[in-house]
Parts: structure tokens; C-alpha cells; sequence
């Protein structure tokens, strides 16, 4: 007998770092993102015009996305280290990986910024930045299928 839609439903996986029951990882994520992907606009505009301005912006942006990166990560870490259901995807193991990954490159890019200035924006500040984009590309992809396909923080039991 073929299995109703019913069984293929998740059971719910609760976060651990949350505030009333909002998983805090997911919320957290967002600004470092839109950062971190910003700096590839500063790097263009930058590289089109010469403006300092858009140095300026590439770096606060990669600082921004680096250190609200690493603090998003340790609501993410307590999740995976304490939720044993968690702990046992896969999927969540290599989002973190990923993830880990990502703020290794997106801090590197800035703390090159931050020694050189403009100087590092061509080649190595917009390869960084492409680098960025690209695994956080993949690691939300890997987020949004622990949500989406394994209820991880997502209530489906009510």
C-alpha cells in the first residue's frame, strides 16, 4: 500500500536557541548576508568610478558580514551541538561546514581590506567576494532544505 503524503510529513525539530520558540539562527543570518553579498556592489562601484567612498563601504560591509556572520553562527553551532536530531543530518553537518567555510573566506577578505585598503579590492577583494557569494549560495541552500524538507526549527506536529 503506497504511503499517504501524511507520512512524508517531518516530525518537528526543535531549536534550542530561540526565543519563544523562534529559532534565533535563522533570524540572525539575514543582515551578514545582504552584507556580505553588498560588498560585491561596493567592488563594482568602486572599480567603476575609483571613488574611495565605495572602498570604504566594501570594507564596513565585509566587517559587518564577517562579525554578524560568526555571532549567527554560534546560535546555529548550539543547535547542531544539542539537538540530537539535528546532529545526526547530514545535511546539517554540511551546511555548517559550508557555513564555516564562508565566514573563513568572508573574514579573511576584510582583514585584508582592513591592512591594505583599496589596494586588495583588484584582484583579491572582488575574488573573495565572488568566492563569498558562491558558498553562501550553497550553504543556504542547504539551510533552506533543513527547513523546508526536515522542520528543522519549523513546528509541523500542531
Amino acid at each position: 500500500m503506497p504511503a499517504s503524503p501524511a507520512d512524508d510529513t517531518p516530525k518537528t525539530i526543535p531549536s534550542r536557541a530561540a526565543i519563544a520558540g523562534h529559532p534565533l539562527h535563522p533570524m540572525m543570518v539575514h543582515f551578514p548576508v545582504a552584507a556580505l553579498i553588498g560588498v560585491l556592489g561596493a567592488d563594482i562601484g568602486w572599480f567603476l568610478t575609483g571613488d574611495l567612498f565605495w572602498a570604504r563601504m566594501g570594507l564596513w560591509l565585509a566587517g559587518v558580514g564577517a562579525v554578524g556572520g560568526w555571532l549567527a553562527s554560534i546560535a546555529g553551532l548550539v543547535d547542531l551541538l544539542t539537538v540530537g536530531a539535528i546532529r545526526r543530518l547530514i545535511t546539517g553537518w554540511q551546511h555548517a561546514i559550508l557555513a564555516v567555510m564562508m565566514l573563513s573566506v568572508a573574514s579573511l577578505n576584510w582583514l585584508l581590506r582592513l591592512a591594505w585598503g583599496e589596494v586588495v579590492i583588484l584582484p583579491w577583494g572582488m575574488l573573495l567576494g565572488w568566492l563569498t557569494a558562491g558558498l553562501i549560495a550553497m550553504a543556504a541552500f542547504l539551510g533552506g532544505r533543513l527547513v523546508y524538507e526536515k522542520a528543522v526549527g519549523v513546528e509541523v506536529d500542531s
